[in-house]
């Protein structure tokens, strides 16, 4: 007699990973708060409003354009495992 069927123990399998899943969304998500406000100190309260020497674009170099790729990188493993949470849980 089999204990439940392939489907049920998948289930079960994935919604005992919730917890990791929610540990790593909690720490992705500091990890990104830092790297947006390590982005933004540069920029001062004129940059906020565009008020840069009236461009609002800027070319990225170095250490600037590492961080800027890993913001985005952070911004899209947030959103996966937001959902794989989401999908463990519900």
């Amino acid at each position: 007699m089999m204990a439940g069927t392939k489907k049920e123990r998948r289930e079960e399998t994935v919604s005992s990973f919730a917890p990791y899943f929610q540990v790593v969304v909690i720490v992705i998500a500091v990890a990104l708060i830092t790297a947006i406000l390590l982005q933004s100190k540069g920029a001062g309260l004129g940059g906020l409003f565009g008020g840069e020497g009236g461009s609002l674009y800027k070319t990225r170099r170095g250490a600037e354009k590492y961080l800027f790729n890993v913001t985005i990188g952070l911004s899209v493993a947030f959103f996966v495992f937001t959902i794989l949470t989401f999908l463990a849980v519900g």
